[in-house]
């Protein structure tokens, strides 16, 4: 399957990360991509967020493309 979104594009969060203090909106870069089995949901790593040299894993569906 192919990535939903291209790789270094930004994109916003579709829900708060209490976890990492995230809210909605937040937006950062697509580092990753991560193919999963067909049960489970594709997902990426994301830089940014102001948080210098921190990578979170997220679910496709916890993203939102960044229009510009």
């Amino acid at each position: 399957m192919k990535a939903q979104y291209p790789m270094f594009s930004q994109v916003a969060l579709a829900q708060d990360l209490p976890e990492y203090n995230l809210k909605r909106g937040d937006i950062a870069t697509i580092v990753e991509y991560y193919h999963k089995a067909e049960s489970e949901e594709d997902g990426y790593s994301l830089e940014g967020f102001d948080l210098p040299q921190v990578t979170i894993e997220v679910a496709a569906s916890q993203i939102i493309p960044v229009v510009q």
